[in-house]
C-alpha cells in the first residue's frame, strides 16, 4: 500500500477555485481565516467538516459532550468505536479531521462554554459558528460576538425543522433581540420533544457553512441577510429580512458598549464554591458543575472501590452505579449524571459518591 506522503495534495482545493467567486484569491482568505465551532454534536460535525474540507486555516472545536450511540443517527464524525471508547466529541471530532485535511490547524477543547471561558475561546477568530443546542449557549455566543464585532453565524435543528440566520454586529440585531431571553420558548420545540431528521441537519448545516465560506472568502456582500425556516419534511420555506440593530438594546443598539464583566453578571455563572446543575436536551441527563476541578485517577480507585463499573480514558472516567445511573467525570469540575432528570437527586449522587471519599 502506498503511503500518503506519495500522493500530490496540490489540486485539493481545485474545484472550489474554478468556482469563480471565490478562485485563488478567495481560497487564500479561507486559508488565513480561524473559526471557531461550538457544539460538535450534529451542526457542528458537520459544519466542522465543511470547515475542514474548504481550507479554513484554523478550525476551533469546543464541546462538553462525549460520544453515545443515538447520537449516530446523524452525527457525521463519530462512529462505534468512538461511542465504545466514550470519547469526548470535541477530541474525536479533531481525530478524524485531521486526517481528512493535515494541511490546517485543528484544536479541540472539551469545555463547557460559559462567562468564565467565552472571551478566551473566541480570542482572534474571524467567525463564530453555532452547534449548540440550547438556548443560553446561543445567547452567550451572539453577546460576546457582538462584543467583539464577530460575525455569527446562527442554526438551530428540531425534528424535521430547523433555523437559520447570520448575524453581523452593526448591520443585524442580535439574537437576543429575535428570539427574546433564554427562558422564552421563541426557539420552539426541541430534540427532547419532537427528536431529530438527520437530513435536516445537513440541511441547516449546509446553509451555515454556505455563508460562512462566503464571508471568510471575501464575498461578504453575497451574505443572504434573511432568517430563514425551513421544514424539510413538507418542504415549506419562509425567509424575512433581519432588522437591524435595536437601539435600545446594549448588544445591538447604536451605542452598544460591552464589558467582560457585564456578560459574566447576565450570564450567572457558577461560583467557586457553589454547586449548579442544568438538565441537558432530551439525554435524561443533568450536567452538575462542581466548585474544583476533579482528581480523576483518585476518583476512579474510590468508586471502583464502591462497586462501580469504570470506562476510563484520557479525557474521562464514566462510572456506572449500582443504582443504575452513571456519572462522567470530566478533570474541569463537571459531571454528568445520567439517568435522571431531577438536578436535585444527581446533585446528592455527586455529593454521595465523589465527596464522601
Amino acid at each position: 500500500m502506498a503511503d500518503i506522503a506519495e500522493f500530490p495534495m496540490t489540486d485539493r482545493y481545485s474545484r472550489q477555485t474554478r468556482f469563480a467567486p471565490i478562485g485563488e484569491a478567495g481560497q487564500r482568505k479561507l486559508a488565513a481565516a480561524t473559526v471557531l465551532i461550538v457544539g460538535v454534536g450534529a451542526l457542528g460535525a458537520s459544519l466542522a467538516q465543511h470547515m475542514v474540507r474548504a481550507g479554513v486555516g484554523e478550525v476551533r472545536l469546543v464541546d462538553r459532550d462525549f460520544v453515545e450511540p443515538s447520537n449516530l443517527q446523524r452525527q457525521m464524525l463519530f462512529d462505534e468505536e468512538d461511542a465504545i471508547a466514550v470519547l469526548p466529541k470535541a477530541a474525536a471530532a479533531a481525530n478524524k479531521l485531521r486526517k481528512i485535511n493535515s494541511s490546517i490547524t485543528v484544536s479541540a477543547a472539551v469545555a463547557d462554554v460559559n462567562a468564565s471561558n467565552i472571551e478566551s475561546l473566541a480570542r482572534g477568530v474571524n467567525l463564530v459558528l453555532d452547534g449548540t443546542d440550547n438556548a443560553a449557549t446561543r445567547l452567550l455566543l451572539s453577546d460576546i460576538c457582538f462584543k467583539q464585532d464577530i460575525p455569527f453565524i446562527y442554526g438551530g435543528v428540531a425534528g424535521a425543522q430547523g433555523m437559520q440566520a447570520v448575524l453581523i454586529p452593526g448591520k443585524t440585531s442580535c439574537l437576543r433581540c429575535l428570539i427574546g431571553s433564554e427562558d422564552s420558548d421563541s426557539e420552539g420545540d426541541t430534540c427532547d420533544t419532537v427528536g431529530v431528521l438527520a437530513p435536516a441537519v445537513e440541511f441547516i448545516a449546509s446553509l451555515q457553512a454556505g455563508e460562512a465560506v462566503k464571508w471568510l472568502s471575501g464575498n461578504q456582500t453575497a451574505i443572504r441577510g434573511t432568517w430563514l425556516s425551513v421544514d424539510l419534511w413538507s418542504f415549506r420555506l419562509r425567509e424575512s429580512v433581519l432588522p437591524q440593530g435595536n437601539s435600545h438594546c446594549a448588544h445591538c443598539g447604536q451605542g452598544r458598549v460591552r464589558t467582560a464583566e457585564l456578560i459574566a453578571e447576565e450570564a450567572d455563572p457558577i461560583g467557586e464554591d457553589a454547586i449548579g446543575s442544568i438538565v441537558l436536551c432530551g439525554r435524561d441527563t443533568v450536567q452538575v458543575t462542581l466548585g474544583s476541578p476533579l482528581l480523576l485517577g483518585d476518583l476512579e480507585k474510590s468508586l471502583g472501590r464502591r462497586g462501580c463499573r469504570l470506562t476510563v480514558n484520557r479525557y474521562l472516567v464514566k462510572a456506572e452505579l449500582p443504582s443504575g445511573e452513571q456519572l462522567i467525570l470530566f478533570p474541569d469540575g463537571r459531571v454528568l449524571v445520567q439517568g435522571t432528570g431531577d438536578a436535585e437527586n444527581a446533585i446528592k449522587l455527586c455529593k454521595t459518591y465523589l465527596m464522601q471519599g
